[in-house]
């Protein structure tokens, strides 16, 4: 697509009309899914999306209409319906359209040699992936989906105060989930790669860490109710930071609905915690010039030294609150209004190696899994889930641990964390490294 001939399609159109401003948005994208089962093709799934929206502003009310086809006859239809939107919806000062600004040269976003990989090549490293996995240990005995994706993508964005940027980028999945078995026991361990670059993704590394999680868990037994340490992998110290997310969003704040509201400037966090938002962040899944209004992205230190240092903000909180947005406005394409949300929102790595969190401890609890954290309150910050991992005895793994339940509260948790891993990991946009905590309500049988 010729995002500057469609664009100026659209303004034409837009131009016909008494308007306080516009904003235009294209996209273009190629996506590729593939699974494959017993090494044999299961699904192989491609589209080549298109797409344009438009947010007009007419005195004081916002209309917003999308079309995924660029014939003349759609494009007047969708400025009607978003002229008529505009009419019609509740006024409001702060909607609005960011200024035009300088946006930072980005890298890495693109692999150009992606387009001369053939499909047989992509289909193949699924099949490897499967055989990996495989072969890592006798007691996998099935693998119940091995896939690789990709896309391909552009972005387009152009407003009537002067915004204009574009960019285009590439990623590269893989995943596999891998079923071992043993004297009657069947565990399952999940693990994925993502990159820019279809060559950086590591098979061996992928298969090796799901085929662990698997066989790991072999075994796993019940233990008693008890308070003590617990650590958190990386994975579970991302799913915990992840239901946190919300309350540094600036939507969330305003409307009471964020447990930090209020407390800017608090000390709420443990000192050694350094929680960061990055939309600049090299290799980020969540990496771009521009957010999805135009605004530049950046780094955005949330908090540090324990202490709430701010929020993350798109330009309609940002008038709210009357300062600067800091480019956390997100699309998840055309079709949708930008809305607030993280990038790349983690915690920032420790220096500690992972085993050493846990070597000096008479007993605890290391969680490599949980159940529903989704289900926290992310008002009251209180949570109680399912979760599984293992038993620590004498500053070592004495075996697997099923069947257990973590309750308490999650700015509790963020206040106890006495040591931090040096195993930063990113699961999507969050990561975090691995996490010790202090004390935590551990209920077994």
């Amino acid at each position: 697509m010729d995002f500057h001939r469609e664009a100026a399609r659209v303004e034409k159109l837009l131009k016909g009309h008494v308007l306080n401003g516009y904003e235009i948005m294209l996209g273009a994208s190629r996506n590729l899914s593939i699974e494959v089962r017993e090494q044999k093709v299961d699904t192989f799934k491609c589209s080549e999306p298109v797409g344009v929206s438009i947010r007009v502003l007419k005195e004081g009310g916002m209309g917003f209409s999308f079309s995924t086809s660029m014939d003349g006859k759609d494009l007047e239809r969708m400025v009607a319906n978003a002229v008529i939107g505009a009419e019609t919806q509740t006024k409001d000062e702060c909607n609005c359209f960011p200024p035009p600004a300088t946006y930072q040269t980005v890298s890495g976003l693109v692999d150009e040699s992606l387009a001369d990989v053939g499909e047989e090549e992509k289909i193949a490293r699924a099949l490897e992936l499967e055989r990996l996995t495989l072969s890592e240990d006798s007691r996998i005995k099935k693998v119940r989906k091995s896939s690789y994706g990709e896309s391909s993508y552009g972005v387009f964005i152009r407003n009537s105060l002067g915004v204009e940027g574009s960019y285009f980028g590439t990623s590269v999945s893989c995943s596999v989930s891998a079923v071992a078995e043993e004297e009657g026991q069947s565990q399952m361990g999940w693990d994925f790669g993502f990159s820019n670059y279809f060559s950086r993704l590591d098979m061996a590394a992928i298969a090796k860490n799901a085929a662990v999680k698997a066989t790991g868990m072999l075994g796993a037994r019940n233990i008693a109710t008890m308070k003590c340490p617990v650590i958190l992998d990386n994975y579970v110290a991302t799913e915990v930071l992840e239901v946190l997310a919300a309350s540094f969003l600036a939507e969330n704040v305003q409307k009471g609905k964020s447990i930090l509201a209020g407390k800017k400037g608090s000390r709420l966090f443990a000192g050694n915690l350094k929680i960061v938002d990055d939309g600049l962040l090299t290799g980020g899944m969540a990496t771009t010039p521009f957010d999805g209004e135009g605004v530049p992205r950046q780094r955005t230190v949330l908090v540090e030294g324990g202490e709430v240092k701010g929020f993350l903000y798109n330009s309609y909180c940002a008038c709210k609150d009357k300062v600067v947005s800091t480019g956390n406005a997100v699309r998840g394409g055309v079709k949708g209004l930008p809305h607030m949300g993280v990038t790349n929102f983690f915690i920032e790595n420790g220096v500690t190696p992972v085993n050493k969190l846990y070597d000096q401890l008479d007993k605890g609890v290391l969680l490599t899994s949980v159940m529903g954290m989704h289900t926290a309150n992310p008002v009251s910050g209180d949570f109680s889930v399912g979760a599984a991992g293992f038993y620590i005895e004498k500053g070592i793994i004495a075996y697997p641990v099923k069947g257990i339940v973590i309750s308490g509260n999650i700015m509790d948790l963020f206040r106890d964390v006495g040591g931090i891993g040096d195993d930063l990991r990113f699961f999507g946009a969050v990561g975090s490294p691995a996490l010790r905590i202090e004390e935590l309500d551990v209920s077994g049988k």
